[in-house]
């Protein structure tokens, strides 16, 4: 692998797989504690809208589907947050719809794209600049919001009914954290695609989440993590020439079981 670090492209994927990794686990720990696992699976899948369209129209794919995952994030937070009884069903519509229209809009564009399958599973040796610095600042952004409305976020992650007794805009927030997870969706999407990104945001987070003992906590380890298992998924790929997108969730899978086992074990060890 240090022989590959002389290439643009492998340094530019290291580089990626750092700023994706802090992103997935900063906003992985908010999804993972407010429960919107699924709600960030539905983003993933129908942000495909997005995608389709931007190749269908000729603009930048990755403003194409931040605008369509923004759009789909904002929908679901209203819908989830006005009739919570029924979000399942509005979330499976969003993403069955969202993907839909991406596959349309992908027949509708004239020529063969032989970059599409990357969107689906990830191609993180394909990073350009532009992607480094819209990811960037997508980083920047969110550890902004995170810094100064640590305090709002966390009272509205663990007791949102007292958030609501202090003035905290229940509402405001959640859509918020919904809106971030659907940008870090879409750059992640470059590394492990839309199939498999919500793993990455959630299994580096399951572990950090036994170890932790606050927030902030998590979404440091989680982080750490996930560029543990990034960078080793990415080093798996180039010696035996895998896909990196799945290379990278099988390590993280791998990491998760040892962690279960050891944990389990020593538990067992304890009581003994």
């Amino acid at each position: 692998m240090i022989e590959a670090l002389q290439f643009p492209f492998f340094q530019h994927a290291i580089v990626a797989g750092i700023l994706v990794s802090l992103a997935a686990g900063i906003i992985g720990s908010l999804i993972v504690v407010n429960r919107m696992v699924f709600l960030s699976g539905g983003i993933a899948h129908a942000s495909y809208g997005g995608i389709g369209m931007a190749l269908y129209f000729g603009i930048p794919v990755f403003l194409g589907a931040s605008l369509f995952a923004v759009a789909a994030a904002m929908l679901i937070a209203y819908l989830t947050l006005h009739d919570k009884t029924r979000s399942d069903t509005f979330i499976g519509l969003i993403w069955a719809v969202g993907m839909a229209i991406g596959v349309i809009f992908t027949d509708m564009t004239p020529g063969y794209h032989t970059d599409l399958m990357s969107y689906l599973f990830g191609s993180i040796l394909a990073v350009t600049d532009t992607d480094l610095w819209m990811t960037t600042t997508l980083l920047g952004v969110i550890v902004t919001v995170v810094l100064f409305r640590y305090r709002e976020i966390v009272a509205v992650s663990y007791d949102s009914e007292f958030a609501m007794l202090r003035g905290i805009s229940v509402s405001f927030y959640h859509t918020l954290m919904l809106v971030l997870s659907a940008l870090t969706v879409v750059i992640a999407i470059k590394v492990v695609g839309l199939i498999l990104v919500i793993a990455m945001l959630t299994i580096p987070v399951y572990i950090a989440e036994k170890i932790a003992r606050s927030l902030w906590q998590m979404m440091i380890l989680s982080g750490v993590f996930c560029l543990i298992f990034t960078l080793s998924g990415l080093w798996l790929s180039y010696r035996y020439d895998l896909t990196s997108g799945a290379s990278i969730i099988l390590v993280s899978a791998a990491a998760l079981i040892l962690f279960v086992s050891v944990r389990h074990l020593t538990k067992k060890i304890v009581k003994q």
